[in-house]
């Protein structure tokens, strides 16, 4: 019956519909304890129209109840002050399967506990790991799409991977890191993961001997964990064109051509690179997602759009509108954004500072319009052009653009996040992703004791 959805849409103003049948299973461990089991199976549908107002959406979950949907949701719309405009968008016919290289909707539930279970012990093996929170998540989607001009797509999306939380403490010293792994369709990425969580404990159990880091201002390299999660909170919302079109002052910085950085400096959004959280095929426009520069050669070329935005302003549709669940409309959402691999070695990097810092792992942080707050995980010296002594609980902060000013060096060393996760209007989405190489920046502001 979902196939035929599409045929309850009318052909007053633009009409679109949403299926979508959604499970999501959930392992859980605090410590040695089992905390939680859970797989939970969610149904349901979102019509749109966009008819002489604004939008009108109604979500339903009987699918017979599709055609009262579209109906209150053309009410709203006329009811709705507006004049939205759509930019164009091809009409689509198409299936996307998953087709993950070991399945995890064939994987016994019992083994996928026993596995999130035996790398928690893992950590817990080891004296000055206080606790855990270890979690298995396993998210499967499968998306119908319809629009009266004729797109009609049936799309599954599959998501799977484990995060643990290590919590080490002496005495009064404690320090909190995590790692993730898998972060793809694939349930042997999961697998023989091991050197990965061992570097992790090693990392966290040398943070209690580490010494605070003194506050001031050095020039530091930052890891891809870093520097991808900067460049996705601090450059990425902000190329979001919703918040855009609403912002007069945001519209005079964010001037196309514009140079905001170094020559090698690249941002890129891409949601058509594989086995990482952000991908995927169609937005939940019906729009299919595409690489989009958003700097490139250091100067603004581009910010990611829903059809709408994109109308507005005059530009291209990205296929970045997307939406948490049926329950919510789609907004201009990142996908993969990262910072491409540029000229330099870490080798290179290290050799051109005397006095300076190594961060890794990016933690908790905040924005607000183009200032960051950011905190890591784990920090070296560096000394004479080598690495020293670890440090911990560094914090950077900064104005993004003059921090985009200052990158002297990018690396050749790209590498995407296994854990997705971005919250925006109460949306939050498991399926985004940042990545990038280690960079260079000078004199950045980084906080401590």
């Amino acid at each position: 019956m979902e196939r035929t959805l599409g045929k309850n849409l009318g052909q007053k103003g633009y009409q679109d519909l949403r299926w979508e049948d959604l499970v999501q299973t959930s392992i859980n461990f605090k410590g040695k304890e089992l905390d939680s089991i859970s797989s939970n199976r969610e149904r349901g549908g979102l019509a749109r129209a966009l008819s002489q107002g604004g939008w009108g959406t109604f979500a339903f979950s009987n699918i017979e109840d599709s055609p009262h949907a579209i109906n209150k949701a053309l009410q709203a719309s006329e009811a709705i002050p507006g004049n939205g405009k759509l930019a164009e968008a091809p009409v689509v016919n198409e299936t996307i399967k998953a087709r993950p290289e070991t399945d995890p909707r064939d994987i016994p539930l019992e083994d996928k506990k026993a596995l999130v279970d035996y790398y928690n012990q893992m950590v817990l093996k080891h004296e000055g790991i206080a606790s855990t929170e270890a979690r298995y998540y396993e998210i499967n989607r499968e998306k119908y799409f319809f629009n009266n001009e004729g797109s009609e797509i049936y799309q599954e999306q599959l998501l799977t991977g484990i995060v643990i939380r290590l919590i080490a403490r002496r005495g009064s010293v404690i320090q909190r890191t995590s790692v993730a792994l898998g972060g793809s369709p694939h349930y042997n990425y999961l697998l023989n993961q091991e050197e990965v969580v061992e570097e992790k404990i090693k990392e966290t159990l040398d943070l209690l001997d580490a010494e605070p880091v003194k506050a001031g201002n050095y020039n530091v390299i930052l890891d891809p964990s870093c520097t991808g999660v900067f460049i996705h909170e601090a450059f990425g919302h902000l190329s979001e064109a919703d918040n855009l079109a609403t912002n007069p002052a945001l519209q005079k910085v964010m001037v196309m051509d514009r140079e905001f950085g170094p020559s090698f400096l690249n941002v890129i959004d891409d949601p058509t690179i594989p086995n990482v959280p952000g991908y995927f095929v169609y937005d939940d426009e019906g729009v299919p997602g595409e690489k989009t520069y958003l700097i490139k050669d250091g100067k603004l070329s581009g910010r990611l759009h829903s059809r709408e935005t994109a109308g507005k302003l005059g530009e291209k549709t990205t296929g970045n509108c997307r939406a948490q669940n049926y329950t919510f409309a789609p907004v201009v959402r990142m996908t993969t954004t990262f910072i491409d691999n540029g000229p330099h070695s870490f080798e290179e990097m290290l050799a051109s500072i005397d006095n300076g810092l190594y961060l890794k792992g990016a933690g908790g942080g905040q924005t607000s319009g183009d200032y960051f707050t950011f905190g890591t995980q784990a920090g070296y010296r560096i000394e004479n052009g080598k690495l020293g002594p670890m440090v911990r609980d560094a914090t950077l902060s900064g104005s993004l653009f003059a921090t985009l000013k200052n990158i002297e060096m990018v690396g050749n060393d790209l590498k995407f996040s296994r854990m997705g996760g971005c919250g925006k209007d109460g949306q939050v989405l498991a399926d985004v992703a940042h990545g990038a190489p280690h960079i260079k920046i000078r004199d950045m502001a980084i906080g401590g004791r």
